[in-house]
């Protein structure tokens, strides 16, 4: 009495495993399909999403340099000038080395980071708008307080009338 299996059972076995492949790579297939409709549908009722923050910091650093790179110095006149450009596109080149793996590790960090400023900017404003408030409403109340001297003092030195120093 071995317990050796049939053969027809490992045939049957092979056969599944290749329909869970198929089943497997048929799913991703179709998951993948819905993203890239989904993708296409946001795309078309919203438009473009908004680029990253790491890839909106990419960007500055590359204008940046582009820019470094092109200025002439009057200021070094012609002698330096040449290598001084040399040493302006090696620093630019170093900053963008250090850059660029930084924002390829933590693309979210960028992310975080401008919303953490957002949030900053949306409270900075809410400050700001109430000192206006309280602002304009003491200059007004200053202004009522001015009018009702001015009226209520016919006979004296308001603040609107002359007074004689002779």
């Amino acid at each position: 009495m071995s317990e050796e299996r049939p053969s027809s059972d490992a045939g049957e076995h092979e056969v599944i495993d290749e329909v869970r492949a198929t089943d497997a790579d048929a799913w991703a297939k179709a998951c993948a399909e819905d993203l890239a409709a989904e993708k296409a549908r946001r795309r078309a009722e919203y438009g473009q999403p908004p680029i990253s923050a790491g890839e909106e910091l990419r960007k500055l650093v590359d204008a940046v340099s582009e820019k470094l790179s092109s200025i002439q110095s009057p200021l070094l006149g012609s002698v330096a000038g040449p290598a001084a450009q040399q040493v302006v596109k090696q620093v630019v080149q170093q900053a963008k080395a250090a850059v660029e793996p930084v924002i390829e590790r933590n693309p979210d960090v960028f992310d975080h980071l401008a919303a953490a400023g957002n949030e900053l900017l949306a409270a900075y404003r809410s400050a700001v708008q109430a000192q206006e408030q309280r602002w304009t409403a003491r200059t007004t109340d200053l202004h009522k307080d001015l009018d009702e001297r001015r009226d209520g003092d016919e006979g004296g030195t308001g603040p609107g009338q002359r007074i004689d120093l002779d």
